[in-house]
């Protein structure tokens, strides 16, 4: 399988998927007052490190909110199934959850299926993060084919508030052409 990206300083594409608790939720796209959007593709219920990951990014999203990055986190779960690992994380931020095979290629993201033994109901995205600037361009993009792989939600709070604080006079990194 070819996995085609996103590329950094390509629009986000428009995906919505059902929002937790009701409604839905457009990825790409800040609300509530901010003009950046940071998006993290998790793999689901079936996966332990998701929960530890999303429990920290917990600790960022407040801190991403007061200098104007609002935060998602999204999955393939069914909604039982996203309902049942976020009563364990008690998220700070917004969640989407079914998302479609369609959806995570328009992302660019590894793709796996049920294995013999895993507790997942259907196909999954493997781990992403995103952030969309002000002009709904992908900023930063980290694309993992595997759980362990992906970058800290701290490290990401404190390169975000790097580039915020530049009012956009640094450039797209990896968008030479």
């Amino acid at each position: 399988m070819t996995v085609s990206a996103l590329q950094a300083g390509q629009p986000f594409p428009d995906v919505t998927t059902p929002k937790w608790g009701g409604g839905s939720v457009e990825l790409g796209k800040p609300k509530d007052g901010h003009d950046w959007k940071l998006v993290v593709v998790y793999r689901g219920k079936h996966c332990p490190l998701c929960t530890k990951y999303l429990q920290t990014l917990n600790e960022v999203a407040p801190t991403l909110g007061e200098i104007g990055v609002d935060v998602v986190a999204v999955s393939a779960d069914s909604a039982e199934r996203a309902a049942d690992q976020l009563a364990e994380v008690q998220p700070a931020y917004e969640v989407g959850y079914d998302l479609s095979v369609e959806q995570m290629r328009a992302m660019g993201l590894y793709i796996s299926s049920p294995r013999n033994g895993m507790n997942a109901e259907r196909p999954f995205a493997e781990p992403g993060l995103f952030v969309i600037n002000g002009d709904g361009r992908v900023q930063i993009v980290d694309i993992s084919n595997v759980p362990f792989a992906r970058p800290d939600p701290h490290k990401i709070l404190m390169g975000v508030k790097f580039l915020r604080n530049l009012e956009g006079e640094f450039p797209i990194n990896g968008s030479y052409a």
